[in-house]
């Protein structure tokens, strides 16, 4: 049987995430291309779906049981696959809502724009601690810009890419990432968020500061019901 587009990312992401060498260009690179041939619907959403519930009825003839891409009203995240190593999920924003600037310490992401348009900047740090834990500092812009789908996967590094970004949808969207290693409280990989204070004479530069998470940030959950995904862990049995 032929494998999904997903059971393919999946694969190719644990192969490389999880041996002990560092990836290299090449490898992230064919990781990048899988994830370009990645469509919504290949992750369970119709993009244009249109019903009263974010899950439609399973017999239903317009989405036949897919996520509707136009009816979350809020911010949501579908999780697809954790472990150790990596993580994959999709980010589904309404028209208007804004992700705020957050970084992925130590964290190597590529992300696809699997549908709609998004307003995206993203800082990476001027000079970077030695701690690995900076919360202030001069960040330089290197990413502004507005994504339209269909769009080239982006990868950000942990010190370089854009490893500070926000998303503003312009219209409703989603995001499919491969976060590695994924976020972790336990092992100083938090989440953080910052803002983000223009310097007027340094165009594109900012001072870049921790803030605490925004009081009206609201990310709920969605199942995953795109093809199922067989781990290494079942490949076993």
């Amino acid at each position: 049987m032929e494998k999904s587009k997903i059971q393919m990312l999946y694969d190719a992401s644990h192969a490389l995430f999880s041996q002990k060498e560092l990836p290299t260009f090449q490898q992230i690179h064919y990781v990048k291309d899988l994830l370009d041939k990645i469509e919504a619907i290949d992750v369970g959403i119709d993009e244009l779906g249109m019903c009263d519930s974010p899950v439609s009825d399973a017999s239903g003839d317009s989405s036949k049981g897919l996520l509707c891409g136009q009816s979350f009203s809020e911010i949501t995240y579908i999780h697809i696959h954790e472990c150790e190593n990596f993580s994959m999920g999709v980010f589904c924003l309404p028209a208007g809502k804004v992700f705020p600037l957050h970084d992925h310490p130590e964290m190597t992401v590529l992300s696809k724009l699997l549908y709609g348009s998004a307003y995206v900047k993203a800082y990476d740090w001027i000079a970077l601690d030695c701690s690995g834990t900076q919360t202030v500092g001069l960040g330089g812009k290197v990413v502004d810009e507005v994504m339209k789908a269909p769009h080239e996967p982006s990868i950000l590094f942990p010190r370089s890419g854009g490893n500070i970004h926000s998303f503003t949808a312009l219209t409703a969207c989603a995001i499919l990432d491969v976060l590695s290693p994924p976020y972790s409280e336990d092992f100083g990989r938090p989440s953080t968020y910052f803002s983000d204070i223009p310097i007027p004479s340094l165009h594109g530069y900012a001072i870049l500061e921790e803030r605490p998470m925004p009081s009206d940030l609201v990310v709920r959950g969605a199942p995953y019901i795109g093809p199922p995904i067989v781990t290494v862990n079942e490949y076993q049995f």
